[in-house]
């Protein structure tokens, strides 16, 4: 495992953990889920960004470029 994917995963489980500390308590505090939430979605985004789409296939075709023809 890379540094990168370690620094995701740590930042999804701590993110996770401090938004379910924060609502788990009597009376919320709304910063610390707020910070959470943020440090989820961080770690989410890292992870994401490295996935490849399946839907971006690129296509290889014969003509690389198309040159237009002047009248």
């Amino acid at each position: 495992m890379n540094v990168s994917r370690i620094i995701n995963i740590i930042s999804i489980v701590a993110g996770g953990v401090v938004a379910i500390y924060a609502q788990a308590q009597e009376r919320q505090n709304t910063y610390i889920l707020m910070a959470g939430i943020m440090l989820l979605m961080f770690g989410i985004y890292r992870t994401s960004r490295n996935t490849p789409s399946k839907f971006e296939k690129e296509e290889e075709s014969f003509i690389k470029t198309e040159k237009e023809n002047e009248v």
